[in-house]
């Protein structure tokens, strides 16, 4: 991505002949690095969180808390990412792009790919939560 802008502001600046293709191309693949970086983020469990009221709790309580929230985040994930991003995707798949001469829905596939990811990574998650709930003598 980096190359690509690099060469975009050459070409616009100094041999004032913009590019179309490298602008949408870097539009696109911003648009995937920042989708596949959310879910990333997500499975690392390093997103952002306001954790003042879930520290008040016993570790316990707080297992359980973090449970309940990946679920409900996987649920948005679910249901806004992977169903509603695929049926866009699908709708989108006539519709070419004009400077990079490839369907729209390819575009748009990154919603639901993330979402998938999103899933995978809750499933993950919760096993390691629910290993550490049943397994710690400490929570116990």
């Amino acid at each position: 991505m980096t190359i690509l802008v690099t060469y975009q502001v050459i070409v616009r600046y100094i041999f004032n002949s913009p590019s179309a293709f490298s602008e949408v191309l870097s539009r696109y693949l911003f648009i995937w690095l920042i989708l596949f970086g959310a879910a990333y983020v997500f499975g690392l469990r390093e997103h952002m969180a306001i954790t003042f009221i879930k520290e008040k709790f016993n570790k316990k309580t707080r297992i359980i808390i973090e449970m309940v929230i990946e679920l409900v985040t996987v649920i948005f994930a679910y249901t806004v990412m992977i169903s509603g991003g695929y049926s866009s995707a699908a709708r989108q798949m006539w519709q070419i792009d004009s400077a990079l001469q490839i369907p729209m829905g390819t575009i748009y596939s990154a919603i639901p790919i993330s979402g998938g990811l999103i899933f995978f990574y809750f499933i993950f998650n919760e096993m390691k939560l629910l290993n550490t709930l049943l397994n710690d003598k400490e929570v116990v």
